[in-house]
């Protein structure tokens, strides 16, 4: 089949484009920017020629004319959880009727919709947002369609999950609100993408609708006490009435790696039961064990021991304060900017140098004075900012698009050594990190680190000259340590 897939640079899509793409399918990925996206690095080479890129906006139908007519079916995996807009519930009805109005053109005979269970009373902006959208899209002329009602996916890399783990490992004792006592039923991963594939064409799927969950239902807070189980943690919860949902956001933001607006939606939605209904439950038409909580969390800590998380839900941008076009970036500008160039030579082999530089930030840090660098964190969290604990999603791999702690990569070119982050934290300005490998006349290398800055008035020229006695220490201590440092438990 030929097949279009939205979202696919989101944490669901870029694990669902594989499975497409070895079944034999040709994919097309409708993308915001194609400059940002990057074949899957487990996509056989076989394969790779069945998946392709095209760039357009849902919100902007203008952009959608170079959208492929003829395809036979269509994902739809847009969503948002920034909350950001405040008329976000009229932009999701927006951008799935321009989809389908686009549908109505091609030849398409299914859409397939990743939902949220809303079976409960009195549905959160976003649940009710999510069921807005299934309407717009079963008004597809030809298109029939399929939606799956998912409750809390886990996976590595996913948001729930991600949450959960930081409350648990940052938390002895944790005093939370009432929406711990609230139900769900989570869902592996890797059971969300068998039914995502299942219903593909599956005569018992066309125009129903199914709740997916696994074989638990569960609190969130015995979610909680599951987590700390399985990773031989000894917690204690109390659950207190006082705490609004806002207030509840500010405690989930500061506590865990999401953004403000993310958290702030999170419990929101949180306060609705998301069981699924027996009655819509997607067994009788394509039955499939699915695994229990402690199986997914099992499944989901030996994917990140293992280095093979294959997407985050920091990828999408949402997850930070970056604007949609950030790859317009790419080239540091010359004019109008603040620079900090450190240049050092070295002899050690170029591939051990490569590594450091690859491996930055995370776990291993920024190889000089990291107190410094939690600290800017911190600061960065209380204006509302990523902060630092977003990390990265692989320890070793980096690629155009990944964040990067309170960085997004923009360029990670291993062939020419290059590597350029551009700054997701909140700054009276612009600002961007560079590091290059360059060849010395004589046959040796150096590591040039660039450190550029764009201020933004009077207040960015003020925070450059306030940061700037503390770059003497930093700049200079990170490109030294990045060519000398040797094993993760080297002296920094």
């Amino acid at each position: 089949m030929k097949i279009l897939l939205t979202g696919a640079t989101g944490y669901i899509g870029q694990r669902l484009l594989p499975g497409l793409a070895e079944a034999g399918h040709e994919v097309v990925c409708l993308v915001r920017d194609a400059r940002r996206f990057a074949l899957p690095d487990t996509l056989p080479e076989e394969r790779r020629a069945l998946v392709s890129a095209v760039q357009g906006d849902l919100l902007k139908p203008e952009t959608l004319s170079d959208l492929p007519l003829d395809i036979d079916a269509a994902y739809y995996l847009v969503h948002s959880m920034s909350g950001g807009d405040k008329d976000f519930f009229q932009l999701e009805q927006d951008s799935a009727r321009n989809f389908t109005q686009y549908l109505d053109r091609t030849g398409a005979r299914q859409v397939i919709y990743l939902s949220g269970i809303a079976n409960d009373h009195d549905l959160s902006v976003h649940l009710r947002s999510r069921s807005a959208v299934e309407d717009v899209l079963a008004g597809a002329q030809n298109a029939q369609l399929t939606v799956l009602r998912a409750s809390i996916i886990i996976g590595s890399g996913s948001a729930s999950f991600e949450i959960i783990r930081d409350i648990v490992e940052k938390l002895p004792v944790m005093v939370t609100p009432r929406w711990l006592d609230s139900r769900c039923q989570p869902l592996g991963i890797r059971d969300v993408m068998f039914y995502l594939v299942a219903v593909l064409d599956n005569p018992a799927c066309l125009g129903e609708s199914f709740d997916l969950g696994g074989p638990d239902v569960l609190t969130y807070k015995e979610m909680l006490l599951g987590l700390a189980a399985q990773r031989g943690y000894k917690r204690w919860i109390v659950t207190v009435p006082v705490l609004t949902p806002r207030l509840s956001s500010w405690w989930l933001y500061l506590v865990t790696s999401t953004s403000f607006s993310l958290a702030q939606s999170l419990v929101e939605s949180l306060k609705n039961d998301t069981v699924a209904d027996p009655a819509r439950s997607i067994a009788r038409a394509v039955p499939h064990p699915c695994m229990s909580y402690r199986e997914a969390l099992a499944l989901a800590f030996q994917r990140i021991e293992q280095n093979e998380v294959v997407s985050s839900w920091s990828d999408a941008m949402s997850s930070g304060t970056l604007r949609q076009d950030y790859m317009d970036a790419i080239q540091i500008p010359k004019n109008g900017m603040f620079f900090d160039r450190q240049l050092r030579t070295f002899t050690r082999p170029v591939a051990e140098v490569m590594d450091n530089i690859w491996r930055i930030g995370g776990e291993r840090g920024w190889y000089k004075t990291d107190w410094l660098w939690r600290i800017r964190g911190l600061m960065d969290k209380l204006v509302g900012g990523v902060g630092l604990r977003r990390g990265r999603r692989s320890p070793s791999r980096l690629r155009a698009g990944d964040p990067l702690d309170f960085w997004r990569v923009l360029v990670a070119d291993r062939a020419t050594k290059r590597l350029l982050l551009y700054a997701e934290m909140r700054l009276p300005g612009e600002a961007w990190l560079q590091f290059r490998i360059v060849d010395n006349e004589d046959g040796t290398h150096a590591l040039e680190q660039l450190a550029a800055y764009r201020p933004e008035g009077l207040a960015g020229r003020l925070y450059w000259y306030s940061v700037l006695p503390f770059h003497g220490i930093i700049f200079k201590g990170m490109v030294k340590n990045l060519i000398e440092f040797e094993g993760q438990d080297a002296e920094k």
